[in-house]
């Protein structure tokens, strides 16, 4: 679809209110929101919980969200992050109180199946590779730990990443690929990937060791549907949008591509920007400490100088304080949630203006 040929807009459908303290993180059930089955919705917050929204299809609304059920009693501090399995069927939570939490739908309850520790604080963020076979984490005490996901509902530590000098705020798995993303306090881009030889992980890029890279603190990632483009967001108000296509991740002979600098998006947001997802339709939101949400898409106007994004709307008060996180449903790409310090969650529809 042409977005910058037709009028868009981004209506907010409905706001969800329960938490009792800023919404850090939200996570849509990719098992849901197709063909009858309504979608599913995750929030975590400071208030050491996680709510489980879903969409009431029986209703007279469409647009009608439910609180189906409250993950408490668990974590003992706030809860950060948190992330669905490809299946839909587990969710992981991560928390400063040191730990992982993993939760599954018994019935119509949740139950903590599994709780992880290693990391010496607080752990910021938690991701899934594609299979399910694998959990990635990342924390305050600057490392990244990946799990194995076992039998039982155990998890085995396989290998933690000691690159980054600094707290480690966002990691995350490429769509496809078994390779891993971090972004840290340090302002680095870290790409990890499995040595085939010792089974080992490691670096295999960094992406900030140049003028193109962020010059602060490097808050979130996402990758487009393809893989072959990320984009980055931080404390330095700009996007970074990077590629891979001109090194294909099937030719590498490592397994992955070598990123590099494709443009830079700033003088949109005035401040921080925390979040920043990429939707299957070429979309990509962000979200900031100017309460502000912005949306973006690629330009065709100047294909000469090279792939270029432009702002297609932005909404300037989406939400009474910071905007930390949003996020595309994965199979409505008309649907997309964000999270605030306001201690709420909204549902937004972005459609064409009738």
């Amino acid at each position: 679809m042409e977005f910058l040929d037709r009028g868009m807009e981004l209506k907010e459908i409905q706001k969800l209110e329960g938490h009792t303290d800023r919404v850090w993180g939200l996570a849509w059930n990719p098992a849901t929101g197709a063909a009858g089955i309504p979608s599913m919705l995750a929030s975590c917050s400071g208030d050491k919980t996680v709510r489980i929204w879903q969409q009431n299809l029986s209703a007279m609304k469409s647009d009608a969200w439910e609180c189906k059920a409250v993950l408490e009693e668990t974590h003992t501090r706030t809860v950060r992050s948190c992330a669905w399995s490809p299946s839909g069927k587990q969710l992981a939570t991560a928390s400063f109180d040191a730990t992982i939490a993993i939760w599954e739908n018994v019935g119509n309850d949740f139950e903590c199946v599994a709780s992880l520790e290693g990391h010496e604080n607080e752990v910021k963020s938690v991701s899934w590779n594609s299979s399910g076979s694998l959990l990635a984490t990342c924390g305050r005490d600057k490392s990244v730990w990946i799990w194995e996901v076992q039998l039982g509902n155990e998890f085995e530590c396989v290998s933690v990443l000691q690159g980054h000098t600094q707290d480690v705020k966002m990691v995350q798995w490429h769509p496809f690929l078994d390779v891993l993303v971090s972004v840290s306090y340090d302002n680095s881009v870290k790409v990890w990937a499995e040595d085939g030889d010792s089974d080992d992980w490691h670096c295999v890029q960094t992406l900030g060791e140049s003028s193109s890279g962020h010059s602060s603190t490097v808050w979130a990632l996402s990758f487009n549907s393809t893989g072959d483009r990320m984009v980055t967001c931080s404390d330095d108000l700009t996007l970074k949008i990077w590629d891979t296509s001109n090194n294909p991740t099937q030719t590498s002979g490592d397994g992955y591509g070598h990123w590099r600098h494709l443009c830079t998006l700033s003088g949109y947001h005035d401040r921080t920007i925390f979040s920043v997802h990429w939707s299957r339709e070429g979309v990509i939101a962000s979200g900031a400490a100017d309460d502000a949400i912005r949306l973006f898409v690629e330009s065709k106007d100047d294909l000469v100088n090279g792939p270029s994004y432009k702002m297609l709307l932005k909404n300037e008060r989406a939400h009474d304080m910071d905007v930390n996180s949003v996020q595309w449903n994965p199979k409505d790409p008309g649907l997309l949630a964000s999270a605030s310090d306001d201690g709420t969650v909204k549902i937004w529809e972005f459609a064409v203006v009738s």
